[in-house]
């Protein structure tokens, strides 16, 4: 086993101080979210949004979704929310993320196991009022080129089409066979892979579309659990959202709100930070079957700044026609917000960081700020590199290390020799101070020469510290390769494990029993990286 199976979030070096500080009820932050997240904090929240959710938006929310949610076989976990959804006790708690193909790297699995546990817990805690766990889809996303590939065990998988910034729900899966048949013969035919398969087969290979296929992947990983759903684009749901639209085009509200909170952010936080997300003039899209197209103020512009026309009636086309209107990143939590029950939203820091910017623009909109949560992180960790880790002396927090740094740790643990010529340097400047002491008291102007004697031999012991190092390492050159190759297995391409690996790497070998592990070892309001024995 490792000395310990957590570290902090700050003691990494992959997480902001932005974020980091927010973790620490850094006082600084204060206007800039709702309340610090805890199960209370959510608890006493989930009043305040019972006033600001009209029955009205609960029987189109419970509605939409059972109409999104035909053909597909529900489990009774699933089948028990959706219906619950209708009651005024029931709230949600919610992660998004992009419609990645296989679900993308393992952080995406991490968010929803995030929003799942973190319901379990509200729900065992508090029993007059139920929280359920909500997937929501981006599938209004444009951005192909970020869902196009997943990366298992090592190897790279690229669905390859032509990005026409169509959204990304709309785009029919049928030229994903070629990438398919490489991964299932990559599979082989264990129990876990032909499940696998026969999952691939139901959803990718027959959905209609993107957003279909994932919904089915998903709803098959998560159904069990109860998770619920959600594709925003939905021409009822986005009924609700009409004055907000509207809104948005004649007042440019998020322009104004998001830049006077950004401003505040540099003042009170820091002057050199940089916005997440700037804010458009206009923060909607305007969508056609096919394509996306940015609003400048009534004329329609696609991503290559070309096919500008100007459109008169863009009010009557959201009243009639509000499924051709799309928020952007900066506004889709607002809507979110208006079209759910919601209490508490799971992001990882980016997501967090832009959502500090939003919280003028709630407030001017009177729309309850959720309790913003960070999900989970961690490094699935296998037995046998528990053992090695533990042979070569390698600690939690080693891992995090650039791999020259780690090279001169474990040296100056190897090394027999005394490689620290810091007490030299520090016998060097005691010699020097008095030194200068005499030159005051004789002849100011050897200053400059005692200075530059000091400079030339402190530089002396510093090359020759390098040199005596680098000897070392020659010694020491089989442990530092094992213990880089360790640490390479779980930040593959200098990244974290969560941010490159998909999770059929594991699921290979563990199954269902994947999930189960990950909400057993994952802690949502426990503010660590936690390392994963799989």
């Amino acid at each position: 086993m490792l000395e310990k199976f957590s570290i902090p979030y700050s003691k990494t070096g992959y997480f902001s101080d932005l974020v980091c500080d927010y973790l620490s009820n850094k006082k600084s932050l204060n206007p800039f979210f709702n309340l610090s997240p805890s199960h209370k904090n959510i608890y006493d929240h989930t009043a305040v949004k019972a006033k600001n959710f009209s029955i009205e938006f609960r029987k189109t929310l419970v509605n939409s979704l059972k109409k999104q949610y035909l053909g597909i076989e529900l489990s009774k976990e699933v089948k028990k929310n959706l219906n619950s959804l209708a009651e005024e006790s029931t709230f949600t708690i919610t992660t998004g993320h992009q419609l990645n193909i296989m679900t993308g790297p393992l952080y995406f699995i991490y968010k929803i196991i995030t929003a799942i546990k973190l319901s379990t817990e509200l729900n065992e805690k508090y029993s007059k009022v139920k929280y359920v766990p909500i997937y929501w889809m981006a599938s209004e996303d444009h951005d192909f080129e970020e869902i196009s590939f997943f990366i298992h065990k090592g190897k790279n998988y690229k669905w390859k089409r032509k990005n026409d910034s169509s959204p990304v729900g709309n785009i029919a899966t049928d030229d994903l066979k070629e990438i398919l048949d490489l991964f299932e013969k990559e599979l082989g035919n264990s129990p876990n892979a032909n499940q696998l398969k026969k999952l691939i087969k139901l959803s990718y290979r027959s959905g209609k579309n993107l957003s279909q296929a994932t919904r089915i992947f998903v709803n098959h990983l998560f159904a069990r659990f109860g998770l619920v759903i959600i594709d925003g684009n939905d021409k009822n749901l986005k009924k609700n959202f009409i004055p907000h639209f509207q809104e948005e085009i004649t007042k440019k509200t998020c322009y104004e709100y998001v830049n006077k909170q950004i401003d505040e952010l540099k003042k009170k936080y820091n002057s050199k930070l940089k916005p997440q997300i700037n804010p458009r003039e206009i923060n909607l899209f305007y969508m056609t079957k096919d394509k996306r197209f940015r609003i400048v103020d009534y004329k329609l512009q696609d991503n290559k700044n070309k096919d500008l026309y100007y459109n008169q009636d863009l009010h009557k086309e959201i009243i009639k026609y509000p499924e051709k209107f799309s928020p952007n990143a900066l506004l889709r939590p607002l809507y979110q917000e208006v079209i759910l029950p919601n209490v508490a939203y799971i992001g990882g820091q980016a997501e967090l960081a832009y959502w500090f910017q939003l919280k003028a623009l709630f407030d001017y909109k009177k729309i309850p700020f959720p309790i913003l949560c960070l999900r989970n992180s961690g490094i699935l960790i296998d037995k046998k590199s528990i053992v090695k880790s533990k042979k070569i002396g390698l600690k939690i927090q080693d891992f995090f290390l650039e791999k020259e740094e780690l090279a001169k740790k474990k040296v100056l643990e190897m090394s027999e020799i005394n490689l620290d010529l810091s007490f030299l340097k520090k016998q060097l400047m005691n010699q020097f101070n008095y030194l200068e002491k005499i030159v005051l008291k004789t002849d100011a102007s050897f200053l400059g020469a005692v200075s530059a004697q000091k400079k030339k031999q402190l530089n002396g012991i510093e090359k020759l510290e390098k040199r005596l190092l680098k000897a070392e390492k020659r010694k020491f050159t089989d442990e530092l390769a094992r213990s880089h190759l360790l640490c390479k297995k779980f930040f593959p391409e200098s990244n974290l494990q969560e941010r490159v690996e998909n999770f059929t790497s594991f699921y290979l070998e563990k199954g269902d029993y994947f999930f189960d592990l990950l909400l057993n070892s994952l802690d949502p309001l426990n503010h660590k990286f936690t390392f994963i024995e799989i």
